[in-house]
């Protein structure tokens, strides 16, 4: 320990005692002695450790304190090695912790968005219109996604839910309960199909057409239309225009976006080929970690529960919400496959087996409001099973 870190003792007024010099003669002299060893060794450039080998070294820093100051307060914590203090008092030299927002801005740069398809699948698109400045990962598969998340490899996943023709996917609605990720967010996006193929192909020439079959439903119709009678699905539509340009395919189109025509090098034979012109998917975002639920703009809440056989018991669900005016936008069912079969007996029929159903709900609120607390603590009371998935910024708009 330097010299220079002695301490020294402010000037305090002495107590008025009774005059006993037998007793405070000696202990004024140890004093004495004392500081006077400790201004020896500061000349001589001694450490103050080494004047007494009875008292243990005061270490240099406590629980991250560092000595303490002129008033005995607690004074900075001691620099590494590396960064030399400066001379002055001042903290604000101190590096201050990274926060998510520095990592992350609200365009979402320095953000890892894992979504499942090739370069160019809509589910790409959507990651970019929720964080415009994020780095993608594409995932082979919908599972690949939420684990890369998970496992750190991306901070966010953005994954369909539903569409508006094809109505809701299933696959994704299972792995919400499979694995713990939250929802933060969500996006709607206007798909706008378009038949490719590769350089030099016309309409006329195709026999098939290559996507994903959520995408060939859409433009079943149109297809038709074109005299295109064969119908071959795939994992996602961006992989269907690779794989029809990988293989230099002269009878087989791909529907897919325009961006994956442009990536593949693929040409636009049509455009806006869906039945439907009002076509719009909604995205959900994941992360780790829910945000903080708000008030002061539209909130979404979905759910995710289960309820015991009986006459009127999701009506009994349903009340919990309509009597605190709480709308819901979605409710969908679906198998519980930890319970997939419950035997039923009563005293008419047969025992027989049912279905035992999760109920997945979308509510019109935010989880910082204490009337949509109450209806779930409400709800709780008697469903067998309930989690919130995420409460999250409703999106009302969507890109065209």
């Amino acid at each position: 320990m330097d010299s220079t870190a002695c301490l020294r003792l402010p000037f305090l007024p002495a107590r008025t005692r009774p005059s006993s010099s037998s007793s405070s003669s000696p202990r004024r002299a140890a004093r004495a002695s004392s500081i006077k060893c400790c201004a020896a060794a500061s000349d001589a450039g001694a450490s103050s450790a080494s004047i007494s080998s009875a008292s243990p070294r005061r270490p240099d820093v406590v629980n991250g304190v560092g000595p303490a100051g002129v008033e005995g307060l607690a004074g900075p914590p001691v620099p590494v090695p590396d960064s030399p203090a400066p001379a002055s008092r001042d903290l604000h030299w101190l590096p201050r912790p990274l926060t998510s927002a520095d990592l992350m801005g609200v365009s979402g740069e320095g953000l890892k968005v894992a979504y499942q398809g090739c370069p160019g699948a809509y589910s790409e698109a959507a990651a970019k219109k929720a964080y415009p400045n994020c780095q993608t990962v594409p995932c082979e598969h919908f599972d690949t996604a939420f684990k890369a998340v998970e496992n750190w490899l991306a901070d966010r996943a953005v994954l369909p839910l539903e569409n508006s023709l094809g109505g809701s996917i299933h696959r994704n609605f299972d792995l919400l309960l499979r694995h713990r990720l939250h929802i933060v967010g969500e996006v709607r996006l206007a798909v706008r199909h378009c038949l490719l193929a590769n350089p030099g192909v016309k309409i006329e020439n195709l026999k098939s057409a290559m996507s994903h079959p959520q995408a060939l439903a859409q433009c079943e119709h149109t297809l038709t239309e074109f005299g295109i009678e064969h119908r071959e699905a795939v994992d996602d539509t961006a992989g269907a225009a690779k794989t029809v340009a990988e293989q230099n395919l002269q009878d087989t189109g791909a529907i897919a976006s325009s961006l994956a025509a442009e990536l593949y090098g693929l040409n636009v034979l049509a455009e806006n080929i869906q039945d439907d012109k009002d076509n719009v998917t909604r995205f959900i975002m994941l992360a780790r970690e829910p945000i903080i639920p708000r008030t002061d703009k539209p909130f979404k809440t979905s759910i995710v529960f289960s309820l015991e056989e009986g006459p009127g018991q999701l009506f009994k669900a349903l009340g919990v919400f309509a009597l605190r005016e709480i709308n819901l936008t979605k409710i969908e069912s679906r198998p519980h496959k930890k319970r997939p079969l419950r035997i039923t007996d009563d005293s008419f029929s047969t025992p027989s087996k049912q279905f035992d159903y999760l109920f997945y709900m979308d509510l019109e609120a935010s989880m910082a409001d204490p009337k949509t607390q109450n209806a779930l603590g409400n709800l709780k009371e008697f469903a067998t099973f309930l989690r919130v998935l995420g409460s999250y910024p409703t999106d009302d708009e969507y890109a065209c």
